[in-house]
C-alpha cells in the first residue's frame, strides 16, 4: 500500500436520461486538472467519475426510446464513459449505479441508517419533481400563467405524489449540521454556496422521503423490496460504493473521505445537506470538502434542445482542437461562478493566449537555439539583474499555483502562469537574442537558456490543463518523462543535451471561410 498522501476527487456522477454536453465535460475536466495536478504534486489520486442510472425520470426516458431501462441506460452510459478519451479525461474509477457492487453498497448504508433509528415507515404527501428528483414544499413551488406548477432552481413541473415512504429523520441534523459547517468552513465552496446552505438549513429542515412504490427501476429497500429507494440516497452512496463500503478492508477504501466532490450548483443541497447527514448517521466519516460549478448559457442564452444551441464537446474540440477547448473552459470563467460559452472569446483566447503569447513564446526562442547552439540546450553563464528576476518569477509559481489549485481557482492559476509567459515575452524583446548572435554570443546563449528553462518551468504546471501540448514541448526540450513531476520542478536544464527539431504546437486558428448560397 502507498504511502503517499491520497486525493479523492469525484464528478457527479451524471443522469443517464441524455447524451454528454458542455457542462458535463466541464465538471469532468475541473476533476481531471485536479487529478492529474496531484499526481504530479506526489499525490496518491483516485479520480472517479460515472454515471446516475436509476429513477423516474430514467424510467420515462427508456420507455419514450423504446427500450427497457437497462438497454437504455446501457447506451447512454457508454456515451458518457466514451467522452473520457474524447476530452482525454484521465479517470481511475467509472462506476454506474446499476452494478452489484453498488446495490450492495446502498443497502448496506441502509441498513446502518436503520440501525441508528434515522429511518421510519410513514406516508409521503406532497409535490415532486420527476426531473429533478427532488420533494419540494409549497412555498417552493408556483403556478405559472399556463397552469402548471414549478419549482426549483430551473423552474421544473412538479406533480402531486401520495404514497407509502420510508423517511429519513433529516429534522433531527439540523444543528448537527450547522455545527459540522462552523466547524469546517471549507466544507463548501464557493462562499455563495456555503451561504445558501447555511441559509436553507436554519429555516429548519424536514423528514426526508426516501423511498417510493410508483415505480420499480431503482434500489430495492431492504426486506421491503416493494419499495424503491429514493434516487439520491441511492446516487450519492456511488462515492464510497467505490472505495468498497462497506468493507473498510478493500485497498480502495484509503481513499475514504473523498477530499473533493465537484458538482452543479443545482445539486449542494443533495451533497451538502442529506449527504453528510446520512454519512454522519451512519457513522461513516464526511468527504472534506464540495465544491459547487456554475452553469453555462451560450451566446447569452440558455441552453436547451427546442433552441437546438447545445455546444457538444465532441464536436468542438473536433474544432479547435482539444487542448485548447480544455484551456478556454478554464481560463474564461470563475470556477464557481456562471458562464457565456462565446465564440469570438474563444477564438480570442485560441490565437491570443495560445498561439500569439505561449506557443510564439516556445516557437521562436527554440528555433533560435535550434540556429545558433548546434540544437542543444545553450550554456549557462553568468547571470544578471534581468535574468535572475524573470528565473524567480517562474520558480515562485509552483507555491503560487498550489494554492491556488486547492481553492480550485482555475482561473486564477492561468492568470499567474500567463503573466510570466508575458513577462517572459518582453524578457526576449529586450535581450533580443537574435542581435546578441553577432555581437556578444555569451551573453546570446545565457538569455536562451534563461529562456528555455523559463519554458520549462512553466510548461510543467501548464501540464495539468493542456497535457498533450505540453507533452509535446517537454519533448522539444528534451525533458524525461521521470523528470516531469513538480518534485523535479527545480532540477535546472542541463546544458549540453541535444534538442530535437522544434515544431510549432499552437498554430492560429482561422475561421473557415463562408461558403455563399
Amino acid at each position: 500500500m502507498s504511502s503517499r498522501k491520497t486525493f479523492y476527487v469525484t464528478t457527479p456522477i451524471y443522469y443517464v436520461n441524455d447524451v454528454p454536453h458542455i457542462g458535463h465535460a466541464y465538471a469532468t475536466l475541473a476533476c481531471d486538472v485536479m487529478a492529474r495536478f496531484k499526481r504530479l504534486d506526489g499525490y496518491d489520486v483516485h479520480f472517479l467519475t460515472g454515471t446516475d442510472e436509476h429513477g423516474q425520470k430514467v424510467e420515462k426516458a427508456a420507455a419514450a426510446a423504446g427500450l427497457s431501462p437497462q438497454e437504455f441506460t446501457d447506451k447512454v452510459s457508454q456515451s458518457f464513459r466514451d467522452l473520457i478519451g474524447v476530452m482525454n479525461f484521465s479517470a481511475d474509477g467509472f462506476i454506474r449505479t446499476t452494478e452489484k457492487r453498488h446495490y450492495a453498497a446502498c443497502q448496506a448504508l441502509w441498513e446502518r441508517l436503520v440501525a441508528a433509528g434515522d429511518i421510519y415507515l410513514g406516508k409521503y404527501a406532497g409535490w415532486y419533481s420527476v426531473r429533478d428528483e427532488a420533494f419540494y414544499a409549497d412555498d417552493e413551488t408556483e403556478v405559472g400563467a399556463d397552469g402548471k406548477r414549478r419549482a426549483g432552481p430551473v423552474g421544473n413541473e412538479v406533480e402531486w405524489v401520495e404514497e407509502p415512504s420510508y423517511f429519513f429523520k433529516l429534522s433531527a441534523w439540523g444543528d448537527r449540521l450547522l455545527d459540522f459547517y462552523e466547524k469546517n468552513p471549507r466544507f463548501i465552496a464557493p462562499e455563495s454556496r456555503r451561504n445558501e446552505v447555511i441559509s436553507f438549513v436554519r429555516g429548519g429542515l424536514q423528514d426526508l422521503s426516501v423511498s417510493r412504490t410508483s415505480f420499480s427501476w431503482g434500489v430495492p429497500v431492504p426486506g421491503d423490496p416493494k419499495h424503491i429507494m429514493y434516487v439520491w440516497l441511492d446516487a450519492l452512496t456511488n462515492y464510497i460504493t467505490e472505495c468498497g463500503y462497506p468493507d473498510e478492508s478493500n485497498p480502495l477504501w484509503r481513499f475514504w473521505p473523498a477530499d473533493l466532490h465537484i458538482v452543479g450548483k443545482d445539486i449542494i443541497r443533495f451533497h451538502c445537506v442529506f449527504w453528510p447527514a446520512f454519512l454522519m448517521a451512519a457513522g461513516v466519516a464526511t468527504p472534506k470538502r464540495v465544491f459547487a460549478s456554475g452553469w453555462w448559457t451560450t451566446e447569452g442564452q440558455k441552453i436547451s434542445k427546442s433552441l437546438g444551441n447545445a455546444i457538444d464537446p465532441v464536436a468542438m474540440s473536433a474544432e479547435v482542437g482539444l487542448d485548447p477547448l480544455r484551456y478556454f473552459l478554464l481560463r474564461e470563467v470563475p470556477f464557481g461562478n456562471d458562464g457565456d460559452f462565446q465564440r469570438r472569446a474563444l477564438i480570442g483566447r485560441l490565437n491570443s493566449d495560445l498561439a500569439n503569447a505561449y506557443g510564439n513564446l516556445c516557437q521562436r526562442v527554440l528555433s533560435i537555439v535550434a540556429k545558433n547552439c548546434e540544437g542543444k540546450v545553450p550554456p549557462k553563464g553568468a547571470l544578471v539583474e534581468a535574468d535572475t528576476a524573470l528565473l524567480d518569477r517562474a520558480k515562485g509559481l509552483l507555491a503560487v499555483v498550489r494554492a491556488e489549485i486547492d481553492e480550485q481557482a482555475f482561473h486564477r492559476v492561468l492568470t499567474s502562469i500567463w503573466e510570466v509567459i508575458a513577462d517572459a515575452n518582453r524578457y526576449v524583446d529586450a535581450q533580443a537574442p537574435w542581435a546578441l548572435a553577432k555581437t556578444d554570443p555569451v551573453r546570446r546563449d545565457t538569455v536562451l537558456w534563461v529562456l528555455a528553462e523559463t519554458i520549462r518551468r512553466i510548461t510543467l504546471l501548464i501540464q495539468p490543463f493542456m497535457p498533450g501540448s505540453t507533452a509535446k514541448i517537454l519533448d522539444q526540450l528534451a525533458v524525461a518523462p521521470a523528470a516531469r513531476a513538480f518534485a523535479a520542478f527545480d532540477t535546472e536544464l542541463v546544458s549540453g543535451t541535444e534538442l530535437p527539431k522544434p515544431q510549432g504546437v499552437f498554430p492560429r486558428f482561422v475561421e473557415p471561410a463562408k461558403v455563399a448560397s
